[in-house]
C-alpha cells in the first residue's frame, strides 16, 4: 500500500551477495489533486493569519484632519473714550498769558493756545501771608493773624474790583458791568508756595524800593445776566477758627484756592492784555475766569481751612 517491499537475493555462482531494491507505487490524478488542493488551503490559512496580524500590529490611522475655519471678519474696534482735558494749574496759567502778552507786544492776534483754553477747568493757589502775620490795623487785602486772647485764627480775603474801563480803555463790551478777580502776586514764580525768603529785601538806612504794579489777574466778567448773590461788592471773605497756639503751623503762610472755568475775554481768547503805557511797556493782562469754588488752605499742611461757593450766573 504505498510502502516499497524489501528483496533479499543471493547471487549465482556461490558468492554471497545481496540485492536491495525499493519499490514505490507511484502517484495518480487523484493523490495529486488532493495534494494541490491541501496546499492551497494552507497558503489561504497563512495569508489570512498575517493580514490579521498585520491589521492588529499596525498603529491606528490618525482621524482625518478638521477643515480649516472659514476666516472671520476683522472685529470692529470699540471707539476709545474721549480723553478729557486736565485741569490747568498755576504754572498753565501762567505760561497761557504769557503767550497772550507776547501777541499783544508784537501786535499779533492772541495764538491758538488761548482761544482754545476756552472751557478748560482750571485751579490756582495764589499764597499769602508769607511774611508771617498781619498786624491789626493792616488793611491788606490778603492777610492772616492769630488773636491769642480768643485763641483764633482769623483769615482775611477781599477780591479786587475793576471797572471795564480798566480793562478797555477804547471799545469796552457793552454787556460788561465791571471785573471782580484777584491779582496773581509772583507770576515769575510758577511754583504755588511761598518763596522760601519771604521777608523784606530792605537794607537798614536805605530808601525803600519801589516795586513795579501788579501785572496779571484772573477775574470774572460780571453781567447783567448774572446773579447778583454772586458778586462780592468789596466784600470779603472771611473765617474765624478756633484753635489752641501750638495748633497754628503758618511756616509757609496760607494759599488761596480758586478752582472753575476759562470764559472768553474777547475775539474768543480766554486772556486779555493791554500796554496803557505804550510799547516800552510790560504787558498786564487779565484771565477770563469763571470762578465756582474759593477755598484757603494751610500753606504748610495743605490742609483745608475754609470754603465758600461761588454762583455767578443767573442759569
Amino acid at each position: 500500500g504505498g510502502i516499497g517491499k524489501r528483496k533479499w537475493a543471493l547471487h549465482d555462482g556461490g558468492h554471497a551477495g545481496f540485492r536491495y531494491a525499493v519499490s514505490m507505487n507511484e502517484p495518480n490524478p487523484r493523490s495529486s489533486r488532493l495534494v494541490l488542493a491541501a496546499g492551497l488551503v494552507a497558503a489561504i490559512v497563512v495569508g489570512g493569519s498575517g493580514f490579521f496580524l498585520g491589521q492588529r500590529s499596525a498603529a491606528p490611522s490618525s482621524p482625518p484632519p478638521l477643515p480649516a475655519p472659514a476666516p472671520s471678519a476683522p472685529a470692529t474696534p470699540s471707539p476709545a473714550p474721549p480723553i478729557e482735558p486736565q485741569t490747568l494749574d498755576r504754572a498753565e496759567l501762567i505760561a497761557l498769558a504769557g503767550s497772550a502778552a507776547d501777541a499783544t507786544a508784537r501786535g499779533d492776534t492772541p495764538p491758538t493756545s488761548v482761544t482754545d483754553a476756552v472751557g478748560r477747568r482750571f485751579s490756582i493757589a495764589l499764597p499769602f501771608g508769607c511774611a508771617g502775620p498781619a498786624p491789626e490795623d493792616s488793611n491788606a487785602d490778603m492777610r492772616w493773624r492769630y488773636d491769642e486772647e480768643a485763641q483764633a485764627l482769623r483769615l482775611h480775603v477781599t477780591p479786587a474790583s475793576w471797572t471795564v474801563t480798566d480793562w478797555w480803555q477804547r471799545t469796552p463790551p457793552a454787556d460788561i458791568e465791571g471785573v471782580e478777580g484777584f491779582w496773581i502776586a509772583r507770576p515769575w514764580i510758577q511754583a504755588d508756595a511761598c518763596p522760601r525768603d519771604a521777608s523784606p529785601a530792605v537794607v537798614s538806612g536805605a530808601e525803600p524800593v519801589t516795586l513795579t504794579g501788579q501785572t496779571l489777574a484772573i477775574g470774572q466778567l460780571l453781567g447783567a445776566q448774572d446773579a447778583r448773590q454772586g458778586r462780592r461788592d468789596g466784600k470779603p471773605y472771611t473765617a474765624v477758627i478756633k484753635m489752641a497756639p501750638d495748633a497754628i503751623d503758618a511756616r509757609h503762610g496760607f494759599r488761596l484756592k480758586l478752582e472753575g472755568q476759562l470764559i472768553a475775554v474777547e475775539n474768543r481768547a480766554s486772556v486779555r492784555c493791554r500796554q496803557p503805557g505804550g510799547a516800552e511797556q510790560q504787558p498786564v493782562c487779565l484771565i477770563g475766569a469763571r470762578i465756582d469754588e474759593v477755598v484757603i488752605e494751610n500753606g504748610a499742611s495743605g490742609a483745608e481751612l475754609a470754603r465758600w461757593s461761588v454762583a455767578t450766573r443767573a442759569d
